[in-house]
């Protein structure tokens, strides 16, 4: 069955006080809806829509290019959002994602998908660890059985041909629902909660959940994290030559990438991440596409000379998460090649490297077969 995601991207986030768009302000290198995506990126293959704000549209558009995302206009509300969303939607699944949930895990999506073919419906909830009241101008109206009480969070998912009936009753009706499962619940039956849930999965809501509570992200438990570095690269093509070096690898193309260096373009965004964790300057300042030294350099040898740079502060690298957007050449082949070659350099575990390499579905320069833009987030411990 095919599998559709949406994520809820198009609020503005007034109460976390950052004057835009809370999913637009930084979280460990990134902007939060970075690791948003990343997260949803894991249950591949998948459809992906994200809603948007029209003032964001632009800078979300850029940031969600490399997961292969379609952005979608949302509404004054949520639910109006999410209607709008649900109208581009293809898959017999749909999950629905706050992009304010970073660190949901693959497994709670999983749960989630499997409770929808079982039972038509998936709410991914954690059972209530304290007491609820239900209260009446703040007396004790009803205090519901601990056992019988739930967290909602999302993903929540439906089959599509369902969910779309419950919101198209729900904007004739001109109601508003702060959540998925209550639009199910009214219109087609009650939703099915998936006990999956819990305190990681927790949404950004307010400045200090930036600032205090996330401490760890859930894929670098045990890394002993200190710091997480984002860094770009892009080169174009038009280079004579029939490869291309990506993480240190070289991959047949019919022209190479233009650049000062050997062009690796992969490599340069791991080093910019690298050092933007350790709080240092670009890989331009250190070695400088001015000074012809380094004309043809080897970029491996570049990040072994930026390893080499942290190590004296006391860093290494725990993990990176690679994104190459390439409409050529194919990388499939030489991706396990490339997670080897990165860990060789680098000194991270190979099971710390993610490498995805995607296309840009013909739009922009990458799309348009000019070159190669690549994303890298680094995780260093000590």
């Amino acid at each position: 069955m095919k599998i559709s995601v949406i994520v809820c991207a198009a609020g503005r986030g007034e109460r976390a006080g950052f004057n835009k768009n809370k999913l637009l302000a930084p979280l460990y290198g990134a902007p939060a809806i970075y690791h948003t995506l990343c997260a949803v990126s894991k249950i591949e293959p998948y459809e992906l829509i994200i809603t948007s704000s029209p003032q964001d549209m632009a800078e979300l558009t850029a940031i969600c290019a490399p997961f292969g995302g379609r952005i979608v206009e949302g509404g004054a509300t949520r639910t109006e959002s999410v209607y709008k969303a649900l109208k581009e939607v293809t898959g017999d699944i749909v999950l629905i994602h706050d992009g304010a949930r970073p660190f949901t895990l693959p497994e709670q999506f999983l749960s989630c998908i499997e409770s929808v073919k079982s039972y038509g419906s998936g709410i991914v909830a954690m059972p209530a660890t304290d007491t609820v009241y239900i209260a009446n101008d703040y007396s004790a109206a009803h205090i519901p059985q601990r056992n019988d009480v739930f967290t909602v969070q999302t993903p929540q998912g439906f089959i599509t041909k369902d969910i779309k009936e419950a919101y198209e009753k729900a904007m004739q009706s001109g109601e508003t629902f702060t959540d998925d499962g209550s639009v199910y619940s009214r219109y087609i039956k009650p939703a099915r909660i998936c006990p999956c849930g819990s305190a990681a999965n927790r949404k950004l809501t307010f400045k200090e959940d930036f600032d205090n509570y996330c401490t760890v992200i859930p894929a670098t438990v045990g890394v002993n994290v200190e710091n997480t570095g984002f860094g770009i690269d892009v080169h174009a093509f038009g280079k004579p030559q029939n490869f291309v070096m990506l993480c240190g690898v070289k991959v047949p193309c019919d022209t190479g990438l233009i650049a000062h260096s050997d062009g690796d373009v992969a490599l340069h965004a791991v080093a910019d991440a690298i050092l933007s964790a350790a709080g240092l300057r670009d890989i331009g300042q250190y070695f400088p596409d001015t000074d012809p030294k380094y004309k043809g350099a080897d970029s491996a040898k570049l990040l072994e000379e930026v390893i080499e740079i942290i190590s004296k502060n006391g860093l290494k690298v725990g993990g990176l998460s690679v994104a190459i957007q390439a409409e050529k050449p194919k990388l499939a082949p030489y991706i396990d090649r490339m997670k080897t070659r990165l860990s060789s350099i680098t000194g991270a575990d190979e099971s710390n490297i993610g490498i995805s390499a995607g296309t840009c579905e013909g739009l922009g320069f990458v799309g348009e077969k000019r070159g190669i833009c690549v994303y890298c987030t680094a995780v260093l411990k000590r």
